[in-house]
C-alpha cells in the first residue's frame, strides 16, 4: 500500500485507485464545464509515438495489464470504461459524522481497515475487515446490504441483518456506534451509459 498525493493535494492508495477518488472520475472532463473538472491524471501518448515522462502517481494506461496492475476489475468498470460512482453512504452518527463514502458497482466492503472500500476509522466497535458489504447490482439496478464474515452484527433501520436484504433510498445502516445513510445515484431514474437495462 503506497499513499500518493494528487495535484489537488489529496492522498490516496494507488494500489486500490488508478486516480484520486476525491477528485472525480477521469475521462468525464470533456462533458463537464471547466469549473467542475478537478484535474486529469494523465495524457495518453499518440499511437506509435514517444511517451511523455510520467510524474509520481501517474498511471501508464498504454497496456491493459498496466492499467489494472493485473488486478481483477469490476464488471461496471469494464462495461463503462471507468468505475463510476453509483451512490454514497453518509455517516450521520459516530466518530466520522458528516463524512461521505463513494459506492461503486458490485460489492463495497465496510470495515475499519484502509483496504476496505468504505473505511470507517475511529469506531473500534466496527470489525477491521468485512463487517458488512453494500452491493449495487448493475444488472438489476438494486442496492443490497449483506452481513460480513465477523462476529459483529449489522442493523438496517434498527432490524438485525442476518442475510442479504434489499436497500432503499435513505435507509440507515448501523455498525457499532456508526450510522450510515444510503444516498443512491443509480437506480430506476438514472444509470451510467454502457450498463445493461433491466
Amino acid at each position: 500500500m503506497a499513499n500518493v498525493r494528487c495535484e489537488q493535494g489529496h492522498f490516496y492508495d494507488d494500489s486500490r485507485h488508478v486516480s484520486c477518488p476525491h477528485c472525480g472520475v477521469p475521462g468525464l472532463a470533456q462533458n463537464m464545464p471547466p469549473s467542475t473538472v478537478a484535474h486529469r491524471i494523465d495524457t495518453p501518448a499518440p499511437q506509435g509515438g514517444p511517451t511523455e515522462p510520467m510524474s509520481a502517481g501517474t498511471v501508464d494506461r498504454s497496456s491493459p495489464r498496466a492499467a489494472t496492475g493485473g488486478a481483477t476489475m469490476r464488471i461496471s468498470q469494464v462495461r463503462a470504461g471507468f468505475d463510476p460512482v453509483v451512490g454514497w453512504l453518509v455517516c450521520i452518527e459516530g466518530p466520522m459524522k458528516g463524512r461521505d463514502f463513494r459506492l461503486h458497482g458490485e460489492r463495497n466492503f465496510i470495515g475499519r481497515d484502509a483496504s476496505m472500500d468504505v473505511c470507517v476509522e475511529g469506531d473500534q466497535t466496527i470489525s477491521r475487515e468485512h463487517h458488512a458489504s453494500v452491493s449495487y447490482s448493475t444488472r438489476n439496478h438494486t442496492f443490497i446490504l449483506a452481513p460480513g464474515t465477523g462476529r459483529n452484527l449489522v442493523y438496517l433501520n434498527d432490524a438485525d441483518v442476518l442475510a442479504p436484504v434489499n436497500l432503499n433510498a435513505y435507509d440507515v445502516i448501523e455498525l457499532g456506534q456508526t450510522k450510515l445513510l444510503l444516498v443512491p445515484l443509480c437506480g430506476e431514474n438514472f444509470r451510467w451509459e454502457g450498463t445493461p437495462s433491466a
